[in-house]
């Protein structure tokens, strides 16, 4: 058996042959180049005030270990583990320590989770300012799209909010029949816990009981009654933990509290299986992701107003904002209106429409002649639906909208009666007047020769960033849990993106190009 421990006996010494200056062997337009240039010009003040002055220094300065942890991303490498082999390893990480001893994982992983965790976000938005600078971006146009992207949660340690109001309104059932029990029992006339809880408190010591644990021996009666009562305690607290835990969501992992249960569009099994993730929202303008943002319900109408708002922290305010349809809400174009820009919202119906199913159905309002004299609409049959009533409407979000509710005058003996309504009464709609003007509004827009042109480059551009993120990068899953940490992994993640793009562009010698032109084959 080999039992040697120094293989360096049998090599030949070549570090004449080598250059002593790394940077000689790196060409000139690598992207690690253009990387330790552009973070070069960043203000780390806020990362500096993560370390303290006193004590001993980083071996590895924050600004180096941003650099590292910047270009791990931009080759596909995450894991803190990998980027410790590569800063061992590879050439292009040995010249971006600039001569420091390569940081062990553990230093990069508390540098990603801690030292980034107040200042990510000002060190990715001065580098879209410096993107400004370059002539990059314009700030007219924000392509906006989201995607769900998996947690580093188990998916089968979740928590549905059902199940817990089942589980809870049973437990308070449980409970007030055993609080009958125990009153008819002991004579007493309590209403609550809480009393009995005194009771047997005062019970216990007044006899001078000691509880007993070991097995073979029998519980008194009282203490059976205290540990009934921790019992039922124990399970309501628990489940006014959870309910603090779901802020308006339908469930969550118990691995990662912050992830929603979600159905994602890798659905390998083809089972439709549910799985805690994030809804990740990005903004896109020039090709460059200009702002993204973490939520934790699964619909994106909610996540436009609180992601605008977010942008309007760092950046200046857009012009038009470009979405799809499921981006539209009343509260959505109203937030537009009052802000002073232009919707781009895809109509949820632009595509049912088009279709002949949707023009042949009766029961569609769209489908009714409208007379806008008398506010009212005529049905195929003639038959007149007028306003009935005036109603308020509030969402999940608590945005409230009024609501017009049209109703026939009479569809007896209608022979078309079957096609058009369900219900045994007159036929009825909703209809929100507000919702319909700016729908028609945001109609024309993205119909308009502008529209067009934005809404194809939106395709492009914003689905074609997480198009990249996830196939190219293969990024499907988070490292970190929470949703704090989660925004710092997808920072870099986008910062790495734009880094990588601006080499792209500049070896293409597309710089200052921000849109993709329309071709015809």
């Amino acid at each position: 058996m080999n039992t040697q421990t120094n293989f360096t006996t049998n090599t030949i010494e070549r570090q004449l042959f080598l250059p002593m200056d790394l940077a000689k062997i790196i060409p000139t337009n690598d992207s690690v180049r253009l990387l330790s240039n552009i973070l070069e010009g960043l203000n780390y003040s806020k990362l500096m005030q993560e370390y303290s002055h006193f004590g001993r220094s980083p071996k590895v300065r924050p600004k180096v270990m941003f650099k590292i942890l910047v270009y791990a991303f931009m080759n596909n490498i995450y894991s803190s583990r990998q980027i410790e082999k590569y800063c061992s390893r590879d050439i292009n990480f040995m010249w971006l320590l600039e001569e420091c001893p390569p940081p062990d994982h553990n230093t990069i992983s508390r540098f990603r989770s801690k030292k980034l965790f107040n200042c990510m976000e000002d060190l990715f938005y001065q580098l879209i300012t410096k993107l400004s600078e370059l002539s990059e971006i314009d700030f007219n146009n924000l392509f906006v799209d989201g995607t769900k992207i998996e947690a580093n949660a188990n998916k089968y340690t979740y928590v549905w909010k059902k199940n817990v109001q089942r589980n809870e309104m049973n437990l308070d059932n449980k409970i007030n029949d055993w609080i009958v029990n125990f009153n008819k029992n002991f004579n007493t006339h309590f209403s609550n816990l809480t009393q009995i809880e005194k009771y047997i408190t005062k019970k216990i010591k007044e006899e001078n009981i000691h509880f007993i644990y070991e097995k073979g021996k029998r519980k008194t009666e009282l203490q059976k009654i205290y540990e009934t009562l921790n019992e039922f305690n124990d399970r309501k607290r628990k489940y006014q933990n959870y309910n603090s835990i779901f802020k308006g969501r339908n469930s969550f992992s118990k691995t990662d509290e912050d992830a929603t249960f979600m159905r994602l569009k890798e659905d390998h099994m083809r089972n439709s299986q549910l799985k805690p993730a994030y809804n990740v929202q990005i903004g896109v303008s020039g090709e460059y992701i200009i702002g993204t943002d973490i939520f934790n319900n699964r619909t994106d109408y909610h996540t436009l107003i609180p992601f605008l708002e977010t942008l309007k922290k760092y950046l200046p305010k857009f012009e038009n904002i470009v979405t799809d349809a499921g981006y539209e809400s009343e509260e959505n174009y109203e937030y537009l209106q009052k802000n002073n820009q232009i919707s781009y919202i895809k109509p949820q119906t632009y595509e049912k429409q088009k279709t002949k199913e949707f023009k042949n159905d009766i029961s569609k309002r769209e489908n009714m002649q409208y007379l806008k004299d008398s506010d009212e609409y005529i049905c195929q049959n003639g038959r007149k639906l007028k306003f009935s009533c005036l109603k308020e409407k509030t969402s999940t979000s608590g945005y409230t909208s009024n609501v017009y509710v049209y109703e026939c005058e009479n569809c007896s003996n209608c022979e078309l009666k079957n096609k058009c309504k369900k219900s045994k009464d007159n036929k009825k709609f909703y209809v929100s007047k507000e919702f319909m003007e700016f729908r028609n509004t945001s109609h024309e827009n993205i119909t308009s020769e502008l529209g067009i042109y934005l809404r194809l480059n939106r395709s492009i551009q914003v689905e074609g960033a997480f198009g990249v993120l996830k196939q190219n990068y293969k990024y499907r899953q988070f490292l970190l849990r929470g949703t704090g940490k989660v925004k710092i992994e997808f920072l870099i993640l986008c910062m790495a993106y734009n880094i990588n793009k601006l080499h792209s562009k500049r070896e293409n010698k597309r710089l200052g190009v921000a849109f993709h032109e329309k071709r015809i084959s």
